[in-house]
């Protein structure tokens, strides 16, 4: 991290100690001063803040929890998010912007582009925040939020827009909506950028939104507390991180960053006066890339998310999430069902892997051997055992801990 970027952080932790009373609060249960945290190092030291927890808070303490860090007159809005989650903002040009500016840029924005933004722009952060990312690209912005498929057709059309914003399964409802309208996607409409997000990105859609229809998409991790974290530009899996807010890879139960290629809880301290979010947890589990341990700047490092952290279980001191454990699989064979099971016979956890295969494997043998390779070098712990079996219980669950303590 740069001495500039340390420095606001360092700084953030001294006006939210001194201003937020719930921070204050946390930072004092921890033992923990703003003079503890000197590097990025020393956030591994302050406990993860979870949704969960901010909502507990606010419900205390309403309406923010003791986490607002300046006057109340300051506040210019007020969002609500799941949970439910009040969020204000005190409308400062922070610096959040200038990442998403760049942000834009290198997903092919430019001045000029007029931007379907459907993103919503009720209660939540993501529309309004985004338009004003846009607006500073240069983009004249059409506001359509979300729904009326129909009259954001008409508008595409009408308004000559080039480029798109929001959810990637809406942006094929509204293309296809246009085909039945009688026109042609490459022809009649000028649109030939998109940056989605707010829901997973399959290769399949990628594949159709940039073949079959000639866009240039780029997938955006975003959350309604933080706003964009990672960008990919090519529809692969992996999302390289923006240089900022602090984003960390942890371990959900020690809150110690984890180490290249392990999965852990994503969580991000905010550089925000208003409402400085300091080491909070999303709850979205991920796999850390990073090709310089110990010696990459943040955006040189990136991440593949693969589901949320309460269903991740941890095997001999790694997390496995059920994502990860099919994506393993799938390196192997089609599987209609994969389940881990964890048991602890003696001093050792035994990780057993069920798979309801699509069709039996010309040999089983060979194919069990190819399994556990994959699921030691997706999951980075070994699997002991691989078992074929015939169904597994509907709604069951990925990864089953059946450990007893004693």
């Amino acid at each position: 991290m740069s001495a500039d970027l340390l420095h606001r952080l360092q700084e953030t932790v001294r006006h939210a100690y001194a201003n937020a009373p719930a921070l204050r609060r946390h930072l004092d249960q921890a033992g923990l001063s703003p003079a503890d945290i000197g590097q990025i190092a020393d956030l591994d030291r302050i406990p993860i803040l979870s949704k969960d927890r901010v909502i507990q808070m606010q419900q205390a303490d309403p309406p923010f929890g003791g986490l607002l860090a300046v006057p109340r007159s300051e506040v210019k809005h007020i969002f609500l998010s799941p949970g439910p989650l009040y969020e204000p903002d005190g409308g400062e040009e922070n610096t959040w912007v200038a990442v998403a500016v760049d942000s834009l840029r290198r997903c092919g924005f430019r001045p000029g582009d007029v931007v379907l933004n459907t993103l919503s722009y009720h209660l939540v952060p993501a529309g309004l925040l985004l338009d004003r990312a846009l607006v500073a690209v240069g983009c004249t912005v059409l506001p359509g939020g979300v729904g009326n498929s129909d009259l954001q057709v008409k508008m595409m059309k009408d308004l000559g827009a080039t480029a798109y914003t929001g959810a990637p399964s809406f942006l094929l409802m509204l293309l296809q909506k246009a085909e039945e309208m009688g026109l042609d996607v490459r022809t009649d409409l000028g649109l030939r950028t998109a940056l989605v997000t707010a829901e997973p990105l399959p290769p399949s859609l990628y594949q159709t939104l940039t073949q079959t229809y000639g866009l240039r998409v780029a997938n955006g991790y975003a959350t309604a507390e933080l706003g964009l974290l990672a960008l990919s530009l090519d529809g692969g899996r992996a999302m390289q991180l923006l240089p900022e807010p602090v984003i960390q890879v942890v371990d959900p139960e020690t809150g110690k960053s984890v180490g290249p290629g392990e999965a852990g809880e994503v969580v991000v301290t905010q550089f925000d006066r208003a409402y400085p979010l300091i080491r909070f947890g999303t709850g979205d589990m991920a796999i850390l890339l990073d090709p310089r341990p110990g010696q990459s700047e943040q955006q040189e490092r990136a991440i593949i998310l693969v589901g949320r952290s309460g269903e991740a279980v941890k095997v001999r001191g790694m997390f496995v999430h059920p994502n990860q454990l099919r994506a393993a699989v799938a390196q192997v064979l089609p599987a209609q069902a994969v389940q881990g099971m964890i048991t602890r016979p003696d001093v050792r956890d035994h990780f057993q892997v069920r798979i309801v295969a699509a069709a039996p494997p010309a040999d089983e043998a060979a194919t069990v051997t190819q399994i556990k390779e994959a699921v030691q070098a997706i999951c980075r712990v070994r699997a002991d055992e691989v078992l074929f079996v015939e169904m597994l219980p509907q709604g069951a669950a990925g990864m089953v801990d059946a450990r007893v303590w004693e």
